[in-house]
């Protein structure tokens, strides 16, 4: 687990996931929750894959409500998918006694992105939580590709994270 010694986070949106069946049935159910909890989000259709401490994956499929004038996935459509990642990874990373909220995103925007997304979140750095006692910036790259596996965005997405 790349949280070195972090004790297994007890946040409300984590939790919810664990109490959801495995499997499809369960990241559909959930994808849908985090919709509604964070309606923006809704607009690139998210279908998160994987959550777990350090790591999380999110899809969304090209449709109509993202395209941008040439017809490809809007670039801005993909730091949304970024930041639902990040934010889905932060969820099951941070243990309760912990908070975090996004400081800063730096986007490349790589390729033409002409087909539905896959975005993974993973820690730049092991992050031990008992250390942080005034504040700590986290970064969370997020590679995201086509369907062919081509990375067409890359996101590093800086968050604060501070004791409660």
């Amino acid at each position: 687990m790349p949280a070195s010694d972090a004790p297994i986070s007890t946040s409300p949106t984590y939790r919810l996931r664990r109490k959801l069946p495995a499997g499809r049935l369960g990241a559909a159910i959930f994808s849908v929750g985090i919709c509604i909890r964070v309606p923006y989000f809704a607009t690139i259709l998210p279908y998160v894959k994987v959550m777990e401490p350090g790591r999380c994956e999110v899809t969304a499929p090209k449709w109509y409500g993202i395209r941008n004038h040439l017809g490809t996935f809007h670039a801005i459509a993909a730091c949304n998918l970024a930041e639902t990642a990040m934010g889905m990874l932060m969820e099951a990373t941070t243990p309760s006694t912990h908070r975090w909220i996004p400081k800063s995103m730096n986007s490349q925007y790589l390729k033409k992105a002409t087909t539905g997304l896959h975005a993974v979140a993973t820690l730049r750095d092991p992050v031990d939580f008992a250390t942080i006692t005034e504040g700590r910036d986290v970064i969370v790259d997020i590679a995201i590709t086509d369907k062919a596996g081509i990375e067409v965005v890359h996101c590093d997405i800086t968050t604060w994270v501070t004791p409660r």
